[in-house]
């Protein structure tokens, strides 16, 4: 399955995004500079604490680059419609195109997308049916590399020995306390936001419930729960709970036969 590379012209999506960008490169360039680097230098710290960090660094791009450009369901031109699939599709009355029923139109895309679930303009493109599971590892390593962020911010100050070999007239060693600061603050921000974004994604997903469905009401909770296992592999198109942490993949659609829940 080849990866096909979705791009949403959006100005107000673009300033968003390079706002992600630009507290991923503060931080991805000045923690190690400041930190991690000086501090295994002088060997204060293992190694691994620096390989771990340049992973979740790694990991949370690579999540926020595959989430933003990758196609999150969107539909075809002419869909082909199976004769016993018709109930299950409904036309929408934006773009007066054959849609699955639990699809919507995104009006600042401009058109319609499976399952989708909202519109980010963090990361420039709707999340839907084929890029949610890109969206939750987003959170999470976002989660992992502020939370670290803000272990080694606390560590620089209250733990770790004093650096004995440091240039003081470099620009980020004179100020280092202002910017460890900014790191600290954007930490704060981006852990406690992807935190509760996280947990509500997980919540409406084990529901079997979108954010739009939420705030439209248009569920009727009638059917069986599925278990949290069958609903987090439906989302990232595999049982094997291994590769829901890895973005370096393709999804494949994973169809469970499970009763569906019925929505009005």
């Amino acid at each position: 399955m080849k990866l096909r590379l979705h791009f949403v012209v959006d100005p107000m999506g673009w300033f968003c995004i390079s706002m992600v960008l630009f507290v991923w490169l503060y931080n991805s360039f000045l923690i190690p500079k400041l930190v991690l680097l000086p501090h295994y230098a002088e060997g204060h710290i293992p190694a691994a604490l620096v390989v771990f960090y340049y992973l979740a660094s790694l990991l949370c791009i690579s999540a926020l680059f595959r989430a933003s450009t990758a196609d999150p369901g969107k539909l075809a031109q002419d869909p082909k419609i199976l004769l016993a699939e018709r109930d299950n599709w409904e036309l929408c009355n934006k773009c007066n195109m054959m849609r699955p029923k639990r699809s919507h139109h995104c009006s600042r895309c401009g058109h319609c997308v499976r399952r989708m679930d909202h519109h980010c303009p963090w990361i420039n493109n709707c999340v839907g049916e084929d890029n949610h599971w890109l969206f939750l590892q987003l959170c999470f390593y976002t989660q992992v590399l502020s939370l670290y962020t803000l272990v080694l911010d606390f560590c620089q100050y209250y733990y770790f020995q004093p650096l004995s070999s440091v240039n003081r007239a470099d620009f980020a060693v004179h100020h280092e306390l202002a910017l460890l600061r900014g790191s600290c603050f954007m930490g704060l921000i981006m852990f406690g936001g992807m935190s509760s974004l996280f947990y509500t994604q997980v919540k409406g997903i084990l529901a079997d419930t979108t954010t739009i469905e939420k705030m439209s009401h248009l569920l009727e909770d009638i059917g069986p729960r599925r278990s949290w296992q069958q609903a987090m592999a439906e989302v990232f198109g595999t049982r094997w709970k291994i590769l829901w942490f890895l973005p370096f993949r393709s999804r494949q659609p994973l169809r469970l036969n499970l009763t569906s829940r019925s929505r009005v």
